[in-house]
């Protein structure tokens, strides 16, 4: 799948994709406070990728030698026993802090709704820090809507110092 606007195409990411890709995850983790080695960040998103866990779509911005990764969202599959269908979570959305605001986020959730509906999905999810006010003006200005009917919760596997996410 490939989408072209404004000098940006949406693209399926590959293998041929990871540097780039690793690059932007990186300080979309360190937003979160989650720090983590490039090389750990790199395999994470190889074995997604690999394993066809996850589907990543990357903005690009140019051509040829140019050419430069912009942003990239990241979803996962799942399902969901209420609805009795397929769905999607969009676990990561990430854009370039130089190429914000010019349409690049929209691009990518309309990548990422384009395939979801494709795959015959009823629902694609999202979460995003309670904090993070820019991030929930783009997924509301999309179409998302604030869920009001449930408590999100989770619970740690692994110790660590401080929880992943706060409900």
């Amino acid at each position: 799948m490939a989408s072209r606007d404004r000098g940006i195409r949406v693209l399926r990411a590959t293998r041929a994709h990871l540097d780039a890709l690793t690059d932007l995850f990186v300080p979309d983790l360190a937003f979160y406070r989650r720090e983590h080695d490039r090389d750990r960040v790199r395999e994470f998103l190889s074995e997604r990728l690999a394993r066809k866990e996850s589907v990543i779509f990357v903005a690009i911005e140019g051509t040829g030698a140019n050419a430069s990764t912009v942003g990239f969202v990241q979803l996962d599959p799942t399902f969901s026993s209420l609805r009795l269908s397929r769905m999607w979570v969009l676990n990561d959305l990430y854009t370039a802090p130089d190429a914000r605001r010019r349409g690049v986020a929209h691009l990518l959730i309309s990548a990422a709704r384009t395939m979801a509906v494709g795959t015959s999905a009823t629902h694609l999810e999202l979460l995003t820090a309670r904090d993070n006010h820019a991030a929930q003006r783009v997924y509301e200005s999309a179409g998302f809507c604030r869920d009001e009917q449930f408590c999100r919760y989770g619970q740690d596997l692994v110790r660590r110092e401080e929880p992943v996410f706060s409900g």
